[in-house]
């Protein structure tokens, strides 16, 4: 017997479904079975986003912090249909060896992206992997491999692909030409997102498996900045601000545009002002993404103002016959010669889903593409097709942007083989793209996974 709260649960699920047209009404034939590795701030946005999309049954939760693991059970608990409590664990190897788990979201530092993201399809489950796919691109390479060995489907959380603005001005503006030949694309962060503080390092928590938090990555000092969320101020564990939100934007672009690899990247920049703090990723750096003749350039700043009040992060498409700026929080459209501008501000879905008004840290303005993002998801598996964020066009975004960070470290151009992937007569280059593992972790291979 079906009781109330199912019922009504199911019934939203399948209202959510119709608010989109073209996803698979199959959907909601099986409830997925769901586990969740990184039970963080993006962990639970998206999981809960999944929960109110379709009727899963989130059955596992895995994180190495024993406080935040617990606080995110009891909130799933309270969050899904079944009002059940999911098995916990302190390692993503045992929570995957029950092999019982049809999808898994991984949102973990970017460090552990790769070995669960691998050892997830290699026990039979779909994947919704947070970005940047890697730390170092052979990583990518074997992410890549290891989802077409297994015939499995890997969803990349770069939504702004399923940002509904976003779609929009893809398809009114520039799939219908009205930018003319776009021959220069400017993206940009100027958010003052870099850490400052400089805290002493301390013994970790005893909440925290600050072992298995470091995992494959080099072991430093525990320290407050590292967890949780200002990892990212170093680049033991992630890509700094080229890998988080540089991949966004690219992303967006190569979508928007339909292109594939750069032929080369080049890149410079560095800590030009803030010298004071224990982050060690740049304040300020530019990165350029050559496709012939389309120039995508990418600049971030820590400090100072953003050229552009209303897009500190986004991207302006520049054509012969108008400019677009678009991000996240909407687009403008400006034509050449006169004629009638376009704005268009990013649509809030609070009334439909109440629970984003109280959802703690949660980005509202982002819920919706997270919705759309997870709806595409369960689609692909459903068909077993390829999502719209699929891993390869994660592989060649992430890579990209990691490429960058590689040309700034050696002082000049990368030329990409994308048939062979590497870089292209640069032995030195090569050697990097693969960085050392702390054993006992064993670095992937693409030609084994």
């Amino acid at each position: 017997m079906v009781n109330r709260r199912q019922f009504l649960g199911t019934s939203a699920a399948a209202l959510a479904w119709s608010r989109l047209p073209g996803y698979a009404a199959e959907l909601l034939d099986a409830k997925k079975r769901v586990g969740l590795i990184g039970t963080g701030w993006y962990g639970k946005c998206d999981l809960f986003r999944l929960i109110q999309v379709a009727p899963v049954e989130v059955v596992s939760l895995c994180d190495v912090d024993k406080r935040m693991l617990t606080a995110a059970a009891e909130q799933v608990a309270a969050r899904q249909a079944s009002r059940k409590t999911p098995r916990t664990y302190g390692d993503y190897r045992q929570m995957l060896r029950e092999k019982d788990l049809d999808v898994v979201l991984i949102a973990t530092p970017d460090h552990w992206h790769a070995l669960p993201m691998i050892a997830a399809v290699e026990a039979g489950a779909d994947v919704y992997v947070q970005k940047p796919t890697a730390v170092d691109v052979v990583e990518s390479q074997a992410m890549l491999a290891a989802a077409r060995k297994h015939g499995r489907v890997v969803q990349v959380g770069t939504q702004r692909r399923s940002t509904p603005h976003l779609i929009e001005a893809r398809d009114t503006i520039l799939k219908e030409g009205r930018l003319g030949k776009i021959a220069f694309v400017d993206v940009y962060c100027y958010y003052h997102m870099r850490a400052r503080e400089s805290p002493p390092d301390t013994a970790p928590p005893d909440y925290l498996d600050y072992e298995m938090w470091t995992g494959p990555a080099p072991m430093r000092p525990y320290n407050s900045l590292v967890h949780p969320r200002s990892w990212r101020a170093f680049m033991e564990y992630g890509n700094g601000i080229v890998g988080d939100m540089c991949v966004h934007m690219l992303d967006m672009v190569r979508w928007m545009l339909d292109l594939g690899w750069p032929k080369s990247v080049s890149s410079s920049g560095g800590i030009l002002v803030d010298k004071q703090s224990k982050a060690n990723i740049t304040d300020t750096q530019t990165a350029t993404f050559d496709f012939d003749d389309l120039k995508i350039v990418w600049n971030h700043r820590t400090w100072g103002r953003s050229p552009d009040p209303d897009y500190p992060w986004g991207a302006t498409f520049y054509g012969d016959k108008g400019t677009l700026r678009a991000s996240v929080m909407g687009y403008d459209f400006a034509p050449e010669g006169g004629g009638a501008a376009i704005h268009k501000d990013v649509t809030y879905e609070l009334e439909q889903y109440p629970e984003d008004k109280t959802e703690k840290d949660l980005e509202k303005h982002v819920a919706p593409a997270i919705r759309v993002h997870m709806k595409d998801l369960l689609t692909a598996i459903a068909r077993r097709g390829r999502p719209v964020a699929d891993i390869e066009q994660g592989h060649i975004s992430s890579a990209s942007c990691i490429l960058a960070n590689l040309s700034m470290r050696l002082g000049r151009t990368l030329v990409w083989n994308a048939d062979k992937g590497e870089v292209v007569g640069d032995p030195e280059a090569n050697a990097l793209l693969r960085r050392p593992y702390r054993a006992p972790w064993i670095h992937p291979d693409p030609t084994t996974v």
